[in-house]
């Protein structure tokens, strides 16, 4: 008797597993298209922070895929294969993600649903071997059973998140119940996705799947013709992730003070228009002065003559006249020269016109442009600088 319950058992457990349709870890060749230079100018934005994958492991999709000639296999081949492009075609984001399927039997581990990834972080890697978990299809559709058990898969998510269903919908009961009830726990968080991996017999599921996506009034239902080729599948990223952004522009092409140095390179941003500026965009008044001193040569008068006459064109501006050294003798001795020469020039400046909208300042060594390292470097950072505060007016009109 002992040996024929035994015996009945093992039998009884093969024909249950036999009725498990084994599906293949071998994907399609797919080169997805590239959306990190969209994210890194701000073309696009991120919007979710999370996304989990409710995958039909059912034994109708141990059926043969017939409704495109791009596909061999099963559905949940198809199935397979879409998550694989799907995985290749989302950008360097952060994300959490996770992934359940859903069915009944071995394929299942004789639930109706098991969690083949919990909620991490997403890597590509990771959540490319939970893909692969799913061995086998077996059992019944019991969608509505997978809604239910994302609820506390998702309970700690705190951002945006994206529930993607892959399914041929052939459901056993009303899924759109539990959708419902997911959508009011989560309210705007959660958007909902669908893609239909059915054949022309599984019309009526592709109708459910429909219903569900429309639950969360943000998400969208697709099919595998629509996502398969790259363009499709980067479309469908985008959709699921990112939305709209104001592109950063690219500083090395803009120059808003036009100084003839690009943003990038700029490091006085609001110099006055037609001024001589440094490689740096500095408007640099090239005065030298003898060893420790801070007497103006006549050599440089006709430059600040130009300067001053610049200067007057433009009232409402306030002006600093900034000295720097090079990073030669003490620190003290070094402030009290840079300000002695910045006041020096100030004067020079004011003298046929004494507004109030010069001042001088003395900063030592403390900001160079250049390497201390070099004689080269050393002169460069040897200058008295005119600082433009705030952005340029236009001149006074004569």
């Amino acid at each position: 008797m002992q040996k024929f319950l035994t015996l009945s058992a093992a039998l009884t457990a093969a024909l249950v597993s036999g009725c498990a349709t084994q599906s293949s870890n071998t994907f399609q060749p797919f080169q997805a298209n590239d959306l990190n230079a969209q994210v890194q100018s701000g073309l696009l934005v991120q919007k979710t922070n999370s996304f989990f994958v409710l995958n039909d492991s059912s034994s109708s999709t141990g059926k043969t895929y017939l409704n495109s000639a791009e596909y061999s296999g099963t559905k949940l081949d198809v199935e397979k294969n879409l998550l694989h492009k799907f995985n290749k075609s989302i950008p360097s984001i952060p994300l959490t993600s996770g992934l359940r399927s859903f069915g009944m039997g071995p394929c299942t581990d004789w639930h109706e649903t098991k969690l083949n990834q919990p909620v991490q972080q997403y890597t590509a890697g990771s959540f490319e071997s939970a893909i692969t978990t799913m061995t086998c299809s077996s059992g019944g559709t019991p969608l509505a059973e997978a809604l239910t058990a994302a609820k506390p898969d998702l309970g700690a998510e705190s951002g945006n998140i994206a529930l993607i269903v892959f399914s041929d919908g052939m459901d056993e009961t009303n899924p759109v119940p539990a959708a419902q009830a997911l959508k009011a726990q989560y309210g705007d968080k959660l958007c909902i996705y669908t893609v239909w991996v059915g054949n022309q017999n599984d019309a009526i599921g592709r109708d459910s799947l429909q219903q569900i996506a429309d639950v969360s009034s943000c998400g969208m239902a697709t099919d595998v013709n629509t996502i398969s080729s790259p363009a499709g599948m980067s479309d469908f990223v985008k959709t699921v992730f990112l939305k709209p952004g104001t592109p950063i522009p690219d500083c090395s092409k803009l120059d808003d003070d036009k100084d003839g140095v690009n943003n990038c390179q700029d490091k006085c941003p609001n110099t006055l228009p037609g001024v001589e500026v440094s490689i740096h965009g500095c408007w640099i008044l090239d005065v030298k002065f003898d060893n420790d001193k801070d007497i103006i040569k006549p050599a440089y008068y006709q430059k600040l003559d130009r300067a001053a006459e610049i200067i007057k064109k433009f009232p409402n501006e306030s002006f600093e006249v900034q000295g720097h050294t090079s990073k030669t003798g003490s620190y003290e001795h070094n402030m009290d020269l840079s300000e002695r020469r910045a006041l020096a020039v100030k004067k020079y400046l004011t003298k046929n016109n004494p507004s109030t909208n010069i001042s001088s300042k003395g900063y030592g060594w403390n900001n160079p442009i250049d390497t201390n390292e070099t004689a080269e470097g050393q002169a460069n950072n040897r200058r008295v600088q005119l600082e433009v505060n705030g952005q340029p007016q236009q001149p006074l009109r004569k």
